[in-house]
């Protein structure tokens, strides 16, 4: 994704088109490539900003659920953000949810698309092969349902982060944090709009994920997307987009 990275203190963003503020937030293998097809809809009608979130720069204590939702909390204050939506795929879901349970004043709507906070089945436990290209190509071929979306570039990408023992570390104390951070008796206390975008053949956060969240947000709409594993925006980003605007459209901040 070609879009310019921009720096303000210690932040570092993308931010493209005018409009409501749109807030995305990365997974633990996110990249900001991960958003391109979304970003090129919405800038359109919108002002999409991504944090790039420290997932490998937090202390060791720090690295954690709370720890980046504590930073994406810095920067949504540093950029005076208010009654803006937030979108979270993955791990980026649950940090958006902390930082929705404890700022709902500021955030007009979240998405959550194959979020973790309830139950995920994690990479985070098999490191020990992380030298073997092959196996991590298998595992991220796991996140999509059509195998083919794990191009040789995203899988080298997942391989160089595995193969760096610090940064590995990272990504399993993360995975363990969202384990242990369970949202189940917190999330009816969200009033604000909730999407969930679903991919029905999700196998990390699966179906029954989707339908968990539904139950205990009271104002949450579910939309599923059929073969379409744990990124929809990646791998059916048409469908994705269709439904994320006609939810933003209707809950747009009146003026």
């Amino acid at each position: 994704m070609d879009y310019e990275i921009k720096h303000s203190g210690k932040f570092k963003y993308v931010e493209e088109g005018n409009g409501e503020p749109l807030v995305l937030l990365h997974g633990l293998f996110g990249a900001l490539s991960n958003f391109k097809d979304l970003v090129d809809c919405f800038k359109y009608t919108h002002r999409v900003i991504i944090p790039l979130l420290p997932l490998y720069d937090l202390s060791l204590l720090e690295t954690s659920v709370s720890g980046l939702s504590k930073y994406v909390t810095k920067f949504i204050d540093q950029q005076k953000l208010t009654q803006f939506h937030m979108l979270g795929n993955s791990l980026g879901g649950h940090i958006g949810l902390v930082y929705t349970l404890k700022h709902m004043e500021k955030v007009r709507s979240i998405t959550l698309t194959g979020s973790s906070g309830l139950f995920e089945n994690g990479m985070g436990e098999t490191y020990p092969k992380r030298g073997d290209y092959n196996y991590v190509q298998k595992k991220t071929e796991l996140t999509f349902y059509d195998p083919k979306v794990a191009t040789k570039e995203l899988v080298d990408e997942v391989f160089n982060i595995i193969n760096n023992r610090l940064k590995a570390l990272k990504i399993i104390a993360l995975a363990r944090s969202a384990i242990k951070h369970n949202l189940g008796d917190e999330l009816q206390e969200i009033k604000i709009p909730v999407c969930l975008i679903w991919g029905k053949n999700d196998t990390i956060t699966p179906p029954m994920v989707a339908e968990e969240f539904h139950k205990l947000l009271p104002t949450s709409e579910l939309h599923w997307i059929d073969k379409c594993g744990h990124a929809p925006m990646m791998e059916v980003p048409g469908e994705f987009n269709a439904i994320l605007s006609a939810f933003l459209a209707k809950h747009k901040v009146p003026k």
